[in-house]
């Protein structure tokens, strides 16, 4: 391991790239605690002490795990990058339903630059709709944090609303700028930065309420040891379902040129167990985002009103809101049911608009393949969309457990979901899948170079790779 450190810095051009990465994610993390102009930092502090540890909190929090912000900060950062990711899953699924899309895309990197572009325009739309409506809150009854002078003035909203808007086109400028010039997926190592940014917090939480001999302690020995064991026992499974793959036979044709004959290997056709990602969780969690809020607005909206109000109606409704808020809450049982039923749908729903198998059966027949014992065509298709059924179940239901983990032991345990939430979650997937794309980017770069990478056997350098001849 420490050889293939070392083998990193041997070698200029990856040396480079990885400084550079660095670079930019230190100056993400700078711009992160820029604040807004007419905030008080202090009513903000306040505020989000008041939120911590309740179903607020804990929503707000969840949602600041795959937007690489943070909506309890006031900052020009306070969108994250979200609303491109959100305008890139748009277009993504319109080009697979809009004519004029698949074109593009099917016209190469001229086409997919101006898909790009479109994607750009929309997220400066999107952070101008999302923007207003993080200020409006903001200013809102109790929860206003703007100082009084500037509350609800022009000033205030131009400098927000640009502020904002202009925090996430420059993380999305970023992105790109690691794309081109560093390694690695750029928008994905910025919701990483964000996400591994917190753990000194949750470490922090836990050495401050670690007791040895007190029973009581909101730590105690066996806690910690069970945060251990499930913290490495969870990403060990994530690893392994995150490269988890089903592979297929495939036969190549042989076929005559003159006299020799060509053809006829065998290969395999890998499909990913886990083909959604992390995509079914963040749409999951991203519906569930809107009923739990509106119930409880409504909640505590009812518990508000003049209490001589005692009519059957006004009893039966009340009794049913409060149900649902404790039910549908972040920890209550039908919330989590809901949760898992929206994953399986997602997961479902994206492999489906992602996965084409008709399209992938008439590619291994123009390239003259099959799958052995099926004939091309129509029944090779059927059987890869049945295949990926299946495997999409097991899928789905890994990123079920994976999703209410967190969950789950913070109501078990009341241990805080700061902590919980890198026991699993949309969190503890995304780190997993970037750090092992980084890795493998990195793994690659030194083996084309005849170094001995991460992932390979031994250390130092590998032995040179002969040409034609036994040349070097």
């Amino acid at each position: 391991m420490l050889q293939a450190f070392l083998n990193i810095f041997r070698i200029s051009e990856l040396r480079n790239k990885i400084f550079f990465t660095l670079g930019m994610l230190c100056i993400y993390r700078i711009g992160y605690f820029i604040p807004l102009a007419g905030i008080s930092q202090v009513a903000m502090k306040s505020w989000a002490e008041k939120q911590s540890g309740g179903a607020t909190g804990n929503i707000l929090d969840y949602v600041s795990i795959f937007t690489g912000g943070s909506l309890t900060q006031s900052t020009v950062f306070g969108l994250g990058i979200m609303p491109y990711i959100s305008a890139a899953i748009i277009f993504q699924l319109l080009g697979t339903v809009y004519e004029p899309l698949k074109a593009l895309n099917k016209e190469g990197p001229a086409g997919r630059q101006k898909v790009q572009e479109y994607t750009r325009y929309a997220t400066v739309l999107l952070c101008l709709v999302q923007s207003v409506v993080y200020l409006k809150f903001f200013q809102s009854g109790e929860t206003s944090v703007v100082y009084p002078k500037y509350q609800n003035t022009f000033l205030f909203w131009a400098c927000g609303v640009t502020a904002l808007t202009s925090g996430t086109v420059f993380l999305m400028w970023l992105g790109e700028q690691i794309d081109k010039y560093g390694i690695g997926n750029g928008i994905s190592l910025i919701i990483t930065a964000g996400i591994v940014a917190g753990m000194p917090n949750a470490i922090g939480d836990i050495i401050s309420g670690f007791e040895v001999n007190s029973p009581d302690a909101k730590y105690t020995p066996m806690t910690v040891i069970f945060l251990v064991v499930a913290f490495v026992t969870v990403v060990a499974g994530s690893i392994v379902i995150t490269q988890g793959q089903r592979r297929i036979p495939i036969q190549q044709a042989k076929h005559t040129r003159g006299r020799r004959v060509y053809g006829g290997q065998r290969s395999y056709l890998p499909l990913r167990v886990n083909h959604g990602g992390v995509m079914p969780i963040i749409f999951a969690s991203s519906l569930m985002i809107i009923p739990s809020m509106l119930i409880s607005y409504l909640d505590s909206s009812m518990t508000d009103l003049p209490s001589e109000d005692t009519s059957g109606l006004y009893n039966f409704m009340y009794g049913t809101v409060n149900f649902l808020n404790v039910n549908f809450g972040f920890n209550g049982y039908l919330y989590t049911v809901v949760y898992i039923g929206l994953i399986y749908f997602f997961a479902y729903f994206w492999t489906t608009v992602q996965f084409q198998p008709k399209e992938m059966a008439t590619q291994l027949r123009d390239h003259g393949s099959f799958i052995p014992g099926l004939r091309p065509g129509p029944r090779t298709a059927d059987y890869l969309e049945t295949v990926m059924e299946r495997i999409t179940y097991v899928g789905a239901g890994f990123l079920a457990l994976i999703a209410v983990v967190p969950s789950i032991v913070n109501g078990a345990f009341g241990i805080d979901f700061k902590v919980t939430q890198y026991l699993g979650g949309t969190g503890l997937l995304i780190v997993v899948s970037v750090m092992l794309d980084f890795v493998q980017r990195i793994e690659a770069s030194l083996l084309m170079r005849n170094y001995q990478g991460f992932l390979s056997s031994g250390g130092g350098k590998g032995p040179k790779i002969r040409g034609p001849r036994g040349t070097a």
